[in-house]
């Protein structure tokens, strides 16, 4: 029997300093210099102005859960349930979704509005992913 493994991303040239930075422990996002947004997803132009003056900026990596969902029962056999997955808005302006991490899924203190703060796991052996736990 093979063991489950997990869906991985593929990274693009596009998102490849977006993945790096996972792999440094560090948040980064584009940056317009332009219009002075951020954005999230990589893309090659600016989802506000329409710019390509584009940078990666290093992100605080603090937010706030503006949705979140439990789910109860993994999609396969690679990912243990319970897990919470939100949406995440980033102090920068930005939403992403992504897992927060949680020994309780059923704590009060996991709501809308409360306070997180980016970390890493190790996706698989090649690649860290973001993920946010209560600040």
């Amino acid at each position: 029997m093979s063991k489950a493994t997990k869906i991985q991303p593929r990274p693009t040239a596009i998102s490849e300093p977006y993945w790096q930075g996972c792999s440094d422990k560090e948040l980064r996002l584009q940056f317009c210099t332009s219009c002075n947004k951020h954005q999230f997803y990589p893309r090659i132009v600016c989802s506000t102005c329409g710019s390509s003056d584009l940078e990666w900026q290093k992100a605080s990596g603090q937010g706030t859960i503006a949705s979140f969902t439990v789910v109860r029962r993994g999609v396969s056999e690679a990912y243990t349930a319970p897990y919470l997955v939100a949406l995440i808005d980033l102090a920068e302006g930005v939403r992403m979704m992504s897992q927060v991490l949680t020994s309780n899924p059923d704590d009060d203190r996991l709501r809308v509005g409360a306070n997180v703060a980016v970390s890493f796991v190790e996706w698989s052996p090649e690649m860290m992913v973001p993920v946010f736990t209560l600040a």
